[in-house]
C-alpha cells in the first residue's frame, strides 16, 4: 500500500491555499469591527467571512485529499 503522490500533492496544494485566508479572513473581520463609522463596514465584514468560510472549506477538502491518497488504493 503506497501513497498517491499526485493525490498528495494536490491536497497540499489546497492546505497551501488556506493558510494565507486564515490570516485575512480574522484580520478583516477585526478591521470591520474596529470602523464601525465607515460606510464600508458591512462589505468589510462581509469578505472576511466569506474568506473565513473559505479557509474552512479549503482546509476540509485539503485533509480530505491527503486522507484519500494515503489509504485508498
Amino acid at each position: 500500500m503506497g501513497t498517491n503522490k499526485a493525490v498528495l500533492s494536490k491536497g497540499i496544494k489546497y492546505l497551501a491555499g488556506t493558510l494565507p485566508l486564515f490570516f485575512i479572513g480574522p484580520s478583516l473581520i477585526y478591521n470591520a469591527f474596529m470602523n464601525k463609522q465607515n460606510l464600508w463596514h458591512y462589505l468589510v465584514l462581509a469578505i472576511g467571512i466569506i474568506a473565513c468560510l473559505g479557509a474552512m472549506f479549503l482546509m476540509y477538502m485539503g485533509l480530505k485529499t491527503i486522507i484519500k491518497s494515503l489509504f485508498d488504493n
